[in-house]
């Protein structure tokens, strides 16, 4: 590797002219990116429906196009899995991303093709080196190799006598990488593409610990679940002690936020440095640019073209959006996307706010949907909702309202979820009650469900039961009792829980 590195460093250096031009020009960048993606699903089966071969301007395609949601846009995403072409996209598409589900659906399943992995994915997985290289020219990143710790990483085909494949983002990518990325990274695609998380985490650690780890790439979730099984291997508590080379983790897909700390307990390092991302399914959108700053840079050239929705437009019959040249810092934005992968207008999610205008640096600032995503679980309210209704229906129980949150890594366990539920009629069992929501949402949400894998991620949901009253009672006392005012039903961080959880408390004890 050490042969390799001074040719792929220099390589990584040359790519920030290209970054730079977008950073310096990214009105124009983005016009000619929806040129592009006009230009290329015009005789499509979507773009001959909305006339794409006589758009010419941004106003005129977003007057045609409504926006998208995965349920609206899901039928064409079917007839491609069934093996109908030229529906969304002009090129064949044979990979689908499997992600966590919507309202009616366990799972999504996002087109990749073979434009969106070649100048989205992979292009903005280089430019993310470039960035770090630019911030550490002096880097020896290179002379050692990376680990690659995604989610379950099956690959799986669609049928028996279908030609296309699906699993999750990471699996899709590390079965089409170039034979180069491959060189460079660990373990070995047996192993990373395991299903079975117990073995997998094991293999994976007796298969690391004895190469040249310099950087780290994966969902902090996991990762700490394979730095505590190498440390049981090795006797060590510093993973630095491992890999004396290790330098750099890339993370993404969660807030960092609760995890910071324990990773500057795991490695004890000087040098250790920490860099963000905002991958998703549906696209690579943006990095950090500035090591310890806040903000991601925006990825405007990547086969990506952007709107970003006003919070008061979200629920609208047809919801405003507005282009790069138009938004302001500070405010909070529903990401819409058109990309080179065949999604047309589509609503993420996500919601986000600029922290730069010059050059566009964002950040994740929540959900368009109550959630938790401490894990990469994505449990929205519709899955808890369901999985109080099975819950209450198996005990017998009437549950007046409720709220969860994350239980955060710690050096004394795993994480998890904390439940607060008020009954109005008790369950026969609680124990029953929590099992109950826990197999409902295992059921019903994919991610959930690998993360509950033999509690390997996520341990069993906690609850606390409390007396009638409490919530309304607290919100009370916050002068937010009244119509307009409720209890959320999932917070992606402890605040809300451990404030009613205090409240509750003193009232108990006065």
């Amino acid at each position: 590797m050490r042969i390799l590195s001074p040719a792929i460093s220099q390589l990584a250096r040359l790519r920030m002219g290209r970054i730079v031009y977008f950073m310096q020009y990214p009105v124009q960048v983005q016009q000619q990116v929806f040129q592009n993606l006009i230009s290329a699903a015009q005789y499509t089966e979507f773009g001959k429906q909305y006339g794409f071969s006589n758009i010419y301007k941004i106003e005129e395609y977003k007057k045609r196009v409504p926006i998208h949601t995965y349920d609206t846009i899901k039928p064409y995403i079917q007839r491609t899995m069934e093996g109908q072409q030229n529906v969304l996209w002009n090129t064949p598409i044979k990979w689908f991303a499997k992600s966590s589900g919507t309202t009616a659906d366990k799972s999504k399943f996002i087109p990749v093709t073979v434009e969106s992995l070649d100048e989205c994915h992979y292009r903005s997985g280089r430019d993310v080196i470039s960035l770090y290289y630019n911030n550490f020219p002096d880097s020896d990143v290179f002379t050692g190799k990376s680990l690659v710790i995604g989610g379950s990483h099956q690959v799986n085909k669609l049928s028996e006598n279908s030609d296309s494949y699906f699993g999750d983002l990471s699996a899709v990518m590390l079965q089409n990488m170039p034979f180069y990325g491959n060189m460079i990274r660990t373990p070995d695609l047996e192993i990373a593409l395991m299903d079975e998380w117990e073995e997998k985490i094991e293999r994976m650690a007796n298969a690391v610990i004895h190469e040249n780890v310099t950087s780290i790439a994966g969902v902090p979730t996991w990762t700490i679940v394979l730095i505590k099984r190498i440390f049981e291997l090795t006797g060590t508590d510093n993973l630095a002690d491992v890999w004396p080379n290790l330098e750099l983790y890339m993370h993404g897909g969660v807030s960092f936020t609760p995890y910071r700390e324990q990773f500057h307990r795991l490695i004890r390092k000087p040098m250790m440095n920490y860099q963000e991302t905002y991958n998703a399914s549906e696209g690579f959108f943006a990095a950090q640019d500035i090591i310890g700053e806040e903000g991601l840079l925006l990825f405007l050239n990547h086969g990506i073209f952007y709107e970003f929705m006003p919070m008061e437009e979200l629920g609208k019959e047809d919801p405003q959006t507005l282009q790069l040249q138009e938004v302001e810092l500070g405010k909070n934005y529903a990401l819409v996307i058109s990309t080179n992968g065949g999604l047309w207008r589509y609503l993420v999610g996500d919601t986000v706010q600029f922290t730069s205008l010059l050059p566009y640096r964002i950040k994740v600032s929540g959900r368009t949907k109550s959630f938790i995503n401490a894990f990469g679980e994505e449990v929205i309210v519709e899955n808890s909702d369901t999985a109080i209704a099975k819950a209450s229906q198996a005990t017998g129980a009437v549950v007046n309202d409720y709220t969860a949150a994350p239980v955060y890594f710690s050096e004394q366990g795993n994480g998890g979820h904390e439940w607060l539920i008020e009954f109005d009629k008790a369950p026969d069992d609680i124990n029953r009650f929590m099992q109950v929501l826990d197999d409902t949402l295992k059921a019903i949400n994919s991610d959930y469900e690998a993360k509950r894998y033999k509690s390997i991620a996520l341990h069993m949901p906690a609850v606390h039961v409390l007396p009638q009253g409490t919530f309304c009672e607290f919100l009370k006392s916050k002068g937010k009792l009244g119509g307009q005012h409720k209890v959320p039903r999932l917070n992606n961080d402890r605040k809300y829980l451990e404030e009613i959880l205090k409240f509750a408390a003193e009232n108990m004890n006065a």
